[in-house]
């Protein structure tokens, strides 16, 4: 166990390593100190912009002894191999989401790590804000009793719109229930445990897609999985919910309802990390306002979490084992979807730990 702020790079320089490095180059407790990339100059462009000393390709950061924690921001389907090739390497992972394209990558992984002495992390992250920490503080204190059941719902027109290299979001590892569907389902196992059973329905509305913006407008490409899935989930604990994941509807809608025996909670849009959060009690005739309170602080606080854990001999809670679930729990959706029955699950995750209220990102702890 090190000392002092922790040793980060970055594997995936693309469009969503703008977020990881703006929070991370912010935290005090963490130090980036590569990013690599297949397209090396864009690794060099990304480490230049933020001030990073080390990019090149993979072997080149990992290489750097004082890099504990690899960041994996590399497209599903090469997230089992970089995060294999990391621990190999003797350094502690987190990944995007999902953690692998299949159940049996994502156990080889954790067993990978755990022969070695090391952690695994795992996006989405964003459970770990203020919106979704307040809402699970405001269902452990009661406010709406004993929770009974949960409607999830993210749907619209799809991605293809506004991306401007949208194809991997349509293939094997993705769609609306691998590339959406973690931050919804990651949100409800933090909030209930672990789900025992379900049962879903999918169907692909279009067989191939149009993109939308930037240098590729007008190309057409395949659609390779379903784009609307339906699910039923039944958790260990005893709540149930209803889960739809779209890239088919004209009708953008992004939503998480609690009810309880007391009334129902609100929840903000877990792809982000702050509120609103409202509850309407039973024999009320309007919703009212929560406070929210914790970091908005963006994606890469899982990373900060997990790096001040592994200095303080803690857990993390975006923890490897919360991300196998959550993807074992999205391929028995697509089996069940395939089977027309339900389908049970084998793995567990502990409930997360809700955060302390007054835990600052930007605080430095271990200096």
């Amino acid at each position: 166990m090190g000392v002092g702020p922790v040793g980060v790079a970055l594997v995936g320089a693309g469009v969503i390593s703008d977020q990881y490095l703006t929070a991370l180059t912010a935290f005090p407790d963490v130090q980036v100190l590569g990013v690599a990339d297949l397209d090396v100059e864009r690794a060099r462009t990304q480490a230049s912009a933020y001030g990073i000393p080390v990019a090149g390709d993979v072997e080149s950061v990992l290489a750097v002894p004082e890099v504990e924690i690899v960041v994996n921001l590399t497209i599903p389907a090469a997230h089992a191999e970089v995060a294999t090739a990391a621990l190999r390497a003797g350094k502690h992972v987190y990944g995007e989401k999902p953690l692998a394209l299949a159940p049996s990558d994502g156990a080889k992984i954790l067993a990978e790590a755990q022969s070695r002495g090391l952690r695994v992390g795992s996006a989405p992250d964003t459970f770990l804000g203020a919106g979704l920490q307040s809402a699970a503080r405001a269902v452990r204190a009661g406010l709406i009793g004993e929770p009974v059941s949960a409607t999830a719902v993210t749907q619209g027109p799809g991605p293809e719109s506004w991306h401007p290299s949208p194809e991997f979001l349509f293939q094997y590892g993705a769609g609306p229930l691998f590339d959406i569907g973690p931050y919804y389902l990651t949100a409800l196992v933090a909030l209930f445990g672990p789900v025992a059973r379900v049962a879903a329905t999918a169907r692909q509305a279009r067989a191939q897609r149009v993109i939308g913006s930037g240098p590729k407008a007008g190309t057409a490409f395949a659609v390779e999985v379903p784009t609307h899935v339906h699910a039923l989930l039944d958790f260990a604990g005893g709540p149930s919910a209803s889960a739809t994941f779209s890239f088919d509807s004209s009708v953008p809608r992004r939503m998480i309802e609690i009810t309880g025996t007391e009334g129902t909670l609100s929840l903000p849009d877990p792809n982000t990390f702050d509120g609103p959060l409202r509850i309407q009690e039973f024999g009320a005739e309007d919703w009212r306002e929560l406070p929210v309170t914790g970091t908005t602080a963006g994606r890469g606080i899982g990373v900060l979490d997990m790096a001040r854990a592994i200095r303080g001999g803690a857990a993390h809670r975006a923890s490897g084992e919360l991300a196998q679930h959550v993807l074992e729990l999205m391929a028995s959706v697509a089996d069940s979807a395939q089977r027309h029955g339900f389908v049970g699950l084998e793995s567990a995750a502990p409930r997360a730990e809700v955060l302390p209220e007054g835990w600052d990102p930007k605080a430095a702890t271990l200096s």
